[in-house]
């Protein structure tokens, strides 16, 4: 019974100049409206695989590159995608598997569409590193200026 209750402690801070019965009384209910609209909204978003699993439906797999992973978690976050994130690192380059559960199909398929037109516009966007070394080469061409600095005595 003590385990049962030690493990349910809550640690509560209260920002006050007198502390009083009342102001513990509205941190309480404060305290009592967080916890409900948490429970209302449930466990979404990134979570391990084991509790993804323990959920009501079968999880499904992705494999993505190291590269889009985090824009990829805004995007499912974004929709309120249930997802776990594995590394595979049996692989040289190491690549995630994502495994994930929506409520609804038509979800799934805009937060993967949304991704792949991130990825498209990423991939279209100008390298500014590939300017910048050009830009330098084009400097490095260019002549420097010499400067002849001449004193003229007149006697």
């Amino acid at each position: 019974m003590q385990e049962e209750v030690e493990n349910r402690t809550v640690n509560l801070m209260i920002s006050t100049s007198k502390l009083t019965g009342r102001t513990l009384v509205a941190a309480y209910r404060k305290y009592a409206q967080h916890r409900a609209r948490a429970k209302a909204e449930g466990d979404h978003g990134k979570m391990s695989v084991e509790k993804l699993i323990r959920k009501d439906q079968g999880a499904q797999q992705i494999d993505i590159a190291r590269s889009g992973i985090k824009d990829f978690e805004r995007v499912l976050n974004k929709y309120g995608v249930d997802y776990a994130i594995r590394k595979d690192v049996s692989q040289e380059p190491p690549r995630f598997m994502v495994f994930f559960k929506a409520k609804d199909a038509d979800v799934l398929t805009a937060a993967f569409k949304e991704y792949s037109v991130k990825l498209s516009h990423k991939e279209k966007r100008p390298s500014v590193l590939k300017a910048l070394a050009h830009l330098k080469d084009l400097a490095k061409s260019i002549p420097a200026k010499t400067r002849e600095k001449k004193q003229e005595r007149e006697r």
